[in-house]
């Protein structure tokens, strides 16, 4: 059964909030897809989701825009952060191995380059920045 909240994020501060929110709400084989414009806070959000699983407010969250996949492992979650910015093709998805832990929370970052991972995701969260251009409008659709 699908659910969709929407929320507004005024700031930073907010997004991570809602980040550590999402972490909580997580199960081991998760596939969560961030959907939104360059800018809209995929990453942001994607950091302190990373850095709730992990229980480290302070852990360097690199973006994976050039190694495409970057693994965690610790405070007993296993997370696999991809960002498909540059994946080649949707056939590429397959090498990154996305799915070779199936207890790894997977966050993907630009989803939209490989389409048929919104059939498997349980959480797709769609950023946007409002007209207004400050703060973040979040809409969560949870189908599990």
């Amino acid at each position: 059964m699908d659910r969709r909240e929407t929320l507004f994020l005024p700031d930073d501060a907010a997004t991570a909030a809602f980040g550590t929110t999402l972490a909580a709400t997580l199960r081991p084989g998760d596939l969560v897809l961030l959907v939104g414009d360059l800018g809209a806070g995929k990453t942001a959000l994607t950091r302190a989701t990373i850095r709730a699983l992990m229980g480290d407010e302070n852990l360097d969250v690199p973006s994976p825009t050039f190694a495409l996949l970057q693994p965690y492992d610790g405070n007993g979650h296993a997370v696999l952060h991809a960002d498909l910015y540059r994946l080649g093709t949707a056939r590429d998805i397959d090498e990154l191995g996305l799915f070779d832990r199936p207890d790894a929370i997977v966050l993907v970052e630009w989803p939209e380059r490989a389409p048929e991972l919104f059939d498997r995701a349980e959480v797709i969260v769609r950023l946007a920045v409002p007209t207004s251009g400050s703060g973040r409008e979040v809409e969560v659709e949870r189908r599990r």
